[in-house]
């Protein structure tokens, strides 16, 4: 029986690159990509605008995790070897004001795709990517074994994501991936997230569509930056390789001040810019330090990060300078 790989959520941020990687991978498995009803797929323009694969090598999919029927019929009809679930609400700040739809996007959607697998497709793996957000604050890096305890409604749903998976490993027999990635960041991520944020402030000043002045939040707190590109890679080597039910942390082992990513940025902008600082940009509730122990996903899959944060930020700032200008 030939192999596909079916990627959930695959017209966003972390799935657009996923699917790009692996079409660019090459291999002989058919991908096939889910995007919500009405949003996302290879005909619609995405706004950021994202990666995209040779549209002739994936075949695209409106397919509502809501909907448990739906699912079921989806997988029951593309019999997938691997699923990479990259499907959800991703956004921290807002699951404080949205948290029933955070919670039912993640929690019920996933279970809607386990028990699909489960019926239909018992032999695929599965990877679902979670977060660092899972875990209790802490003052140090953190390994897997690290207390559990999220603060925010998004972090509760990613624990929750994660405990759907494991029993399913424990009590079905299937195989369950589970990853805690920490902050990725990357070209195409929603301005919604500080580094992109910047970064688009930033070109908007210089096309002189905006007034020199660049609205912040918190610029104290510390953050294990990965690149997207890097955070894919490490998902395909766990989908390979990686122990079910065996939770991985995906992170560099180094966090910076959000202070010195915009720094970083400014340094590399032509305009004479000034910061003001917005209250209103605050999260509810914003762990100090977030930095992650990536010894287990290292010694497990063998891999390391390879992007420098320097590179990534000179291409967050300039893919937001091509969109711009468009």
């Amino acid at each position: 029986m030939p192999e596909t790989i079916l990627v959930t959520g695959a017209a966003g941020f972390v799935g657009s690159h996923l699917l790009t990687l692996l079409d660019r991978s090459g291999g002989t498995a058919a991908l096939a990509a889910w995007h919500r009803p009405g949003r996302g797929g290879p005909n619609t323009s995405s706004c950021p605008p994202r990666p995209t694969p040779d549209p002739t090598h994936v075949a695209w999919y409106e397919v509502d995790l809501l909907d448990r029927c739906a699912v079921a019929r989806a997988i029951a009809d593309l019999r997938p070897t691997q699923v990479y679930h990259c499907a959800g609400a991703a956004d921290v700040r807002s699951s404080w004001s949205n948290n029933y739809t955070t919670l039912r996007t993640n929690v019920l959607g996933t279970e809607h795709l386990i028990a699909a697998l489960r019926d239909h497709a018992a032999n695929a793996r599965l990877l679902i990517p979670g977060s660092a957000l899972v875990y209790r604050p802490s003052s140090t890096a953190v390994k897997e074994s690290g207390p559990l305890g999220p603060v925010s409604p998004y972090g509760l749903s990613k624990l929750a994501q994660e405990m759907l998976g494991i029993a399913a490993v424990r009590q079905d027999g299937l195989t369950v991936l589970v990853s805690r990635s920490f902050t990725h960041v990357g070209p195409g991520q929603s301005p919604a997230f500080a580094a992109s944020n910047f970064a688009h402030q930033i070109a908007r000043i210089e096309a002189g569509q905006a007034e020199p002045v660049l609205s912040v939040g918190n610029l104290e707190a510390r953050r294990d930056l990965t690149d997207v590109r890097d955070t894919i890679r490490a998902y395909q080597l766990l989908m390979s390789d990686g122990k079910a039910a065996r939770p991985y942390n995906v992170c560099t082992g180094t966090a910076h001040r959000i202070g010195e990513v915009l720094d970083r940025l400014l340094d590399g902008s032509t305009a004479d810019i000034t910061i003001r600082q917005d209250p209103s940009r605050a999260r509810p509730s914003d762990n100090p330090l977030l930095l992650g122990n990536p010894t287990r996903i290292s010694e497990d899959v063998g891999w390391l990060p390879k992007i420098p944060l320097a590179q990534t930020l000179s291409d967050i700032l300039n893919y937001w300078r091509g969109v711009i200008a468009q």
